[in-house]
Parts: C-alpha cells; structure tokens; sequence
C-alpha cells in the first residue's frame, strides 16, 4: 500500500510539472510564439514595365528631373487635385476656426463621388476637413475648403484692400469673372477658387495646368502634367502640417453639431504604401535604394483620368523628391500601389547615384516591420522607433577625424567617413572567422534566432526540462527500488517446551 502511494505521488508531481510547462510557455512574455506570415517576397515593378500615361521623378534639393516619361504632357490630375485644395486651405485659413458647410458645397457634389460626408449646416474645424480632404479623399470636404478660402479672402483682402499671399485681391476675382464681389460671394465662390488655384499653380512655375474645381471631378478644361504635380505638391511640403495630414494612415473626426458623437466617422489613406512603406527600399532587381523615408502622397482616380498618385520622399543623401505617376489605366487602378512603389523606389535610387553621401543614417529597409517571411526577421529591435535607432545602424556611425588629421587638410578638404563595425572588419584578423563560425551557424538556426530573441523564456524552458529530467530520474529509481523482489526468512522457530494441554 505504501508503495503505491509513493508512486502515484511521483507521477502526480510529474504531471503537475508537465501542465504547467503547457500552460506557462505559451502566456510568458510577448515574444515567446512568432507566428511566421508564409507568404512570398513582394517583387515590384521593373521600371520600364509601369503602364502609365506619364511619370516624373523630381529632385527639389537639386532643382532637377532625374527620372521621366512625357512628364509635360497633359494629364488629367483627378484627386491629385487635392494638394492645390489643401495648400490654398493652409495659406488662407486658420487650422482652429469653424466653418459652416453651405447648401451649394454640399449639393454641388456628384453622387458617385468620393465622400467625408458632410451635412449640410455641418459646423466642423478646418483642420478636420484637411483630414476629410486628403485621406478619404472627400470631394465634399474640398468644396467647402475652396468656399472658405474665397469667404476668408475677400474679407482679408477685399476690393482696393491689401493683396494676399498670391498677389492678388477680391478685385482679381471680379475683374476675371465679371460680376461683383457680392455676387461672387453668394454664387460663385467655387468658380472663384478655382481661379484661384489656377493662379497659384501659375506662380509656382507650372505652365500646363488649369483647374476648373477644387476636387478633381472629371471635366475637359482640367487639367495637369506630372511635372506641375511635383512642382504643386513641392510647395505644399514646405507646410509641416500637410505633411502631418499625407503620413497619416487613419484619422479619427471629433463631434460637430450634425455628428454629436465623437468617432462618428474612422477613416483611412487611401495611399497603400503608407502601410508597408519599406517595399520602396530596393529595386525589383534588389538593389538599395536608399530611401530614408516616405512622408507621404496623395492618390488619384476617375475613369477618364485611370489612377496615379503623387509622393514625397526623403533620400539618404538628403534630397527631397516629387514623384508623380499619372494616368495609369482605369481597368489596372489595382496596380496603382506597385507601379507607384516602383517609380519611388527607382526615383530613390537614381538621387543617391547622382549625389551618393549618407546625411541621413538609416534607411527604410532597416526598420521593416510588417510582412516578413517565416524564415526573415528585421535586423532591428521592432519595437524601437527609427529615430530612436539611428544610433544602432553601425553603417551609420563614423568616427571623428583625428585632429592632427584635421590640422592637415587645405580649406574646403574633407577627410573622408570612416565605417565602424563593417562586416569584414575582423578579416585579417587570424582566428576570429574560425571561433566565432560554430557560435554564428548555431544562431542562424530557428532554435538559434528563438534563444537570441527569447532569452529569458529560454532559460525557464532549459529549467523547467531538467526538472523534469530529474523527476523523471527519481521516478525510474524508486520504480527499481521498490520493484526489487526481498529475500524472505525461512528459519523455524524454535520450540519453548510447552505443548497443549488436554
């Protein structure tokens, strides 16, 4: 009996440990199960393979096209529209103030168009509508943005007044349409804006655009080329709150007097690449592009314009590129993200050949955080920021040049970049390839990357398995101890001499 309790107290013990190695593991730490994704590489675009009407790669820092296809060549922009909308919005409007969205904004939207979903007598902040401009791409949200504009200009600079940021006044408007400014005013205040942006693209140098209304609705008299949207779009950046709106992939709207709760409304970019913006890192063949960053862009669609979409990027040498792609064929819109991503990736590319210094450390293809395969992981910690790894990227570290190294160079001489923690840096050095070989092929295993990522973790499961271990040992033991068959006593007691009475 005794021995059976022994034993089921063994087993008892065995089983309790193994549970909670089940039930332990799986909930320690946020790391210890990484799912692989399972899908294959995305390969984008070659260059000479994108299907678009035209296309231009423009280097504002050099003031320079590295990259084009027809780039002056007449387009229809569609919602590409929408960055001349938002410039004139951010030059003549307060972000804080309230607007009212009137009956003619409103109804003067087709019903097949692109939505924010305003109301009419809506009382919404203006920089609510940038988000309703530009993310949904809400042609509603332009109309009411373009009426403000005109209202906030013949107020701040009416007929005889002052002139505003484009050099005209309320006089420009009546002169051009040839009706009063009260007329202006109560009907043709989108006429107006629109007049307006054709004036402003005119300022910024483009010489192939007029605009016919603020959102990008399809008509014949409005139109574009690849080279003023990068020109459009230039200038707009130069506004840190347009590019806060374009890397935004979802906004949330606040509660007006139409819509009394907040949330009413949770929308998303429709611009893609904000989701994996890491695909611009390398060309189809695999090259570097050297993208530091991709702040953002503004898309495109109509069925007589087909779809494109116009970009902001930073390279690794510092220079700011426009890249615009127009045009792409209405029945190949779902290709409008890989035929993008191309031409930013090959844009990026053609910038740091021109001019290949590293100014900004760190690229996109060093912080990718989405879509890896099973068997690929980021270099980098993904859970840091970039910024805040910058200073981890050993490629991006130098050395300071020595001062007697300084003392020597003429004027307008520079010393060179010495690379830290260069992969071949311990090449010649005897030995070092040879101990470290074992250790790296062992970590290049799935059970290796585990133990790198999962230290901690790893070293409960190595406890928790010898413990087991040893368990299991005890248990094999008593097992044998009290199994072993026992030697009984066979002598014969001797007699005391009493016997039965009868």
């Amino acid at each position: 009996m005794q021995k059976s309790n022994i034993r089921r107290r063994l087993i008892s013990s065995l089983l309790a440990v193994v549970i909670a190695v089940m039930f332990i593991v799986p909930f320690t730490g946020n790391e210890v199960v990484r799912a692989g994704v399972e899908q294959p590489d995305i390969t984008i675009t070659p260059l000479d393979e994108i299907h678009c009407a035209s296309y231009c790669v423009y280097d504002l820092t050099a003031d320079t096209i590295l990259l084009e296809q027809q780039s002056h060549n007449r387009i229809y922009p569609a919602s590409m529209t929408k960055i001349m909308t938002f410039q004139l919005g951010l030059d003549y409007l307060d972000p804080d103030e309230y607007v009212v969205a009137s009956e003619n904004a409103i109804n003067s939207v087709a019903s097949d168009s692109t939505m924010m979903y305003l109301c009419v007598g809506e009382e919404i902040k203006v920089s609510e509508l940038y988000y309703g401009l530009m993310l949904p791409s809400g042609n509603d949200a332009a109309n009411v943005i373009g009426e403000s504009v005109i209202n906030a200009l013949f107020r701040d600079y009416p007929v005889d007044g002052p002139v505003g940021p484009d050099g005209v006044n309320a006089q420009y408007f009546v002169d051009t349409l040839g009706v009063s400014a009260e007329e202006i005013l109560e009907s043709y205040p989108l006429s107006a804006f629109a007049e307006l942006m054709t004036l402003r693209a005119r300022n910024l140098g483009c010489t192939g655009t007029h605009f016919s209304n603020a959102h990008g609705y399809h008509s014949d008299d409005h139109y574009t080329t690849a080279f003023d949207l990068c020109l459009m779009m230039a200038n707009a950046t130069r506004n840190p709150d347009f590019n806060t709106v374009i890397s935004s992939p979802t906004h949330i709207f606040q509660a007006t007097n139409c819509h009394p709760e907040d949330a009413w409304s949770t929308v998303r970019n429709t611009n893609q690449i904000l989701m994996d913006p890491w695909m611009t890192s390398k060309t189809a063949e695999g090259e570097d592009t050297h993208i530091a960053a991709f702040i953002g862009g503004k898309t495109g669609t109509t069925s007589v314009a087909g779809t494109g979409m116009t970009t902001y990027s930073v390279n690794e040498n510092g220079h700011e590129l426009m890249i615009a792609v127009c045009g792409i064929p209405y029945e190949e819109s779902t290709n409008q993200t890989r035929y993008v991503t191309s031409a930013v990736a090959y844009g990026n590319l053609a910038c740091w050949n021109s001019d290949p210094v590293t100014v900004v450390p760190g690229t996109l293809g060093d912080f990718q955080r989405f879509n890896w395969t099973a068997d690929e992981y980021p270099v980098l910690d993904t859970i840091i920021t970039p910024q805040d790894a910058m200073n981890l990227n050993p490629v991006a570290e130098t050395e300071a040049v020595p001062s007697e190294t300084a003392e020597s160079l003429t004027p307008g001489e520079t010393a060179g970049e010495v690379i830290i923690g260069s992969p071949d840096e311990d090449a010649d050095v005897p030995g070092v390839e040879d101990e470290n070989s074992a250790l790296n092929g062992f970590f290049g295993t799935k059970v290796g990357k585990f133990i790198s990522i999962n230290p901690g973790v790893s070293v409960l499961i190595l406890v928790l398995v010898i413990t087991i271990i040893v368990l299991v040992i005890i248990l094999i033991t008593r097992s044998i101890k009290y199994n072993r068959p026992r030697k009984h006593k066979t002598g014969v007691r001797q007699y005391q001499g009493k016997g039965p009475t009868f």
